[in-house]
């Protein structure tokens, strides 16, 4: 049974750019051998997780990403069983939102801002999507 789990935290202040790749690289050696798929996005201090998987291997990493010191706030935002995966080409994508058009993000929200836990999980997931599909999203494929 797969399952998709979509969570929000805020880091710490210590996570910077190299600490914040460190993490990707982490994600993108040990995802694959679990069955985890997904996309991140970074941006002012907040995290946008999506991940896919067996139920056991995501509420595992979910488990462990709310006992990691980098991140304060975590708020599970969408979990549900799926079909199929909607992100199933990435170990771990990564959303660049400082290359993102401002507008994109006011479609989805009152600001141009990043903020999911200003919106429903339905639309953090929808503004994913639209990244999926406009190609906004890089990484190592899984």
């Amino acid at each position: 049974m797969l399952v998709r789990l979509m969570y929000a935290s805020r880091a710490v202040p210590a996570v910077d750019a190299e600490e914040l790749q460190a993490l990707l690289r982490q994600c993108r050696a040990n995802n694959p051998a679990h069955g985890i798929t997904g996309v991140l996005c970074f941006a002012s201090g907040v995290f946008l997780q999506v991940l896919e998987g067996s139920r056991g291997a995501v509420n595992r990493l979910y488990n462990r990403i709310v006992a990691d010191p980098r991140h304060t706030a975590v708020e599970l935002l969408a979990y549900e069983d799926i079909d199929e995966r909607r992100f199933a080409g990435w170990a771990m994508g990564q959303v660049h939102v400082s290359g993102l058009n401002p507008a994109l993000l006011l479609k989805y929200s009152a600001t141009a801002t990043l903020d999911p836990y200003a919106v429903p999980g339905r639309v953090s997931l929808a503004l994913f999507d639209e990244l999926v599909a406009t190609a906004s999203i890089s990484c190592d494929r899984a």
